[in-house]
Formats: structure tokens, C-alpha cells, sequence
């Protein structure tokens, strides 16, 4: 198979897309869509987010330094869409979205109902890399809808059926093609 080399780019695929809920000290809450997402610590439980600084969510981010990353479903895609491509500057995206806010438990970010996973998070450390910041955020809470869990309670992927961004594209997942450890049975 023949490679071509391009040019140095995000190419690392597939990412999580995902809505973070965000609100500010009045309370108005926002979403935003975002596929840079990602797990970076177990002990303390961490995840980072990176987010465009011109984004409406930006400074809500910063000064509340909290917020809540919501886990759709594939067939969730077009409210992740419209999360992503409107302004909460002008527009109410909970009813843009057709999603419904409810309170968490130890953040002021609200949950979004509809999605089967939310993670509560507190932001420890904030990264100017460039076109966006990295919110590095302490897991403080973890929501999960029954449906979506296996017997042993973790999150079963073919009941979730997350949804992934691939180079501007929306992908389901869902195919379980092995577990860790699993080559060396």
C-alpha cells in the first residue's frame, strides 16, 4: 500500500463529538460542540477540552472554571450539529437543539437530559497552545443513563452507540472487536 505524505494537520481520528454545557455566574447556561476531547489522567479521573478563545463559551469556561461534557448517541448527531454550527451569543441552543437542561450535582453547568453520558468537571489548569486553550478539568461527577451500562455497570458501546467526528464528518460507533488484554489469552 502506497503512503502519501501531507501536510502536518489534525489528523488524529476518530475524536468524540461531544456537547459541553457550560453557564455563567447569572446562571444563563450555553452549549458548545467540540471533538477535541480527551482522557488525560486516571488518578485523579481527568479529561481536557480544547476550546477557541473568540468561542462564546470561552470566557464562560474561564471565569466559572467548570462546565459538563455531554456523551450523544450516533443518531444524536443533528443536535450536536446545530450545537456547533449556531451562537449562543444569539440564540438559546437548549431550544435550538431541542435538548433540556437539568441541574447538576456539583457544578452549575447543567446536564444535557437527552444524552446518555454526563461528566461533571472542574477546571484545574488552562493551556494557551494557539488557536485554542486546553481546560485541563478534574472529573467530578459521571451520569449515566441505565440502558447504556453492561452488567458489571461500565459503559457498554454497542448499547451507547457513541457518535465520533472523522475529518468533518459525523461516524457511529459501535462495533466491539475485542478488550483490553485480549492478545495475550
Amino acid at each position: 500500500m502506497a503512503k502519501v505524505q501531507r501536510d502536518a494537520g489534525t489528523d488524529l481520528y476518530p475524536v468524540p463529538a461531544v456537547v459541553v454545557s457550560c453557564a455563567d455566574k447569572a446562571g444563563k447556561a450555553n452549549l458548545i460542540a467540540l471533538a477535541w476531547v480527551g482522557t488525560v489522567c486516571s488518578e485523579p479521573p481527568m479529561l481536557s477540552i480544547a476550546v477557541r478563545p473568540a468561542r462564546y463559551s470561552h470566557p464562560i469556561i474561564k471565569e466559572t472554571r467548570e462546565f459538563v461534557v455531554n456523551l450523544p448517541r450516533a443518531d444524536q448527531a443533528q443536535a450536536v450539529d446545530v450545537c456547533g454550527t449556531t451562537s449562543g451569543r444569539t440564540q438559546d441552543k437548549f431550544a435550538a437543539a431541542g435538548l433540556t437542561p437539568e441541574p447538576a450535582t456539583y457544578v452549575k453547568a447543567p446536564l444535557i437530559k437527552e444524552f446518555p453520558v454526563n461528566i461533571e468537571c472542574r477546571v484545574r489548569e488552562t493551556l494557551s497552545l494557539g488557536t485554542h486553550d486546553l481546560f485541563l478539568a478534574e472529573i467530578v461527577a459521571v451520569h449515566a443513563d441505565e440502558q447504556v451500562l453492561d452488567e458489571a455497570g461500565g459503559l457498554a458501546v454497542e448499547k451507547l452507540k457513541p457518535l465520533a467526528y472523522v475529518d468533518g464528518k459525523y461516524c457511529a460507533v459501535g462495533k466491539v472487536v475485542g478488550s483490553y488484554g485480549f492478545s495475550q489469552k
